[in-house]
């Protein structure tokens, strides 16, 4: 019974994860006029933000990415995937002629 709210918490997490990258993404993308600085900024900024919060100094470098497991992940793609939506959104509204975007 608990690995069933395990796994809800999970797919929760996800999408809201990748809700909340898609709302941020579009939004810098619109104030920014850019299409993809979501990915940049999840890539070069918050994942390594993530991984020094993580780190812990008593296992090794490799120690420590191997102690990232499935439920660490899964939430970060979906975030990954929000910010790419974002700019593929945006991408197809200045393709379609809305010039706001």
């Amino acid at each position: 019974m608990n690995t069933d709210v395990d796994i809800l918490q999970l797919v929760i997490a996800t999408v809201l994860f990748f809700v909340m990258m898609f709302g941020i993404g579009f939004i810098l993308n619109m104030l920014l006029k850019t299409t993809w600085f979501p990915i940049y900024l999840f890539i070069f900024v918050l994942l390594p933000v993530f991984i020094w919060q993580t780190w812990d100094k008593d296992r090794t470098f490799i120690g420590n990415f191997t102690a990232f497991t499935f439920v660490d992940i899964l939430p970060a793609v979906g975030a990954l995937v929000g910010a790419y939506v974002s700019g593929a959104t945006i991408r197809a509204l200045r393709r379609g002629g809305y010039k706001m975007f």
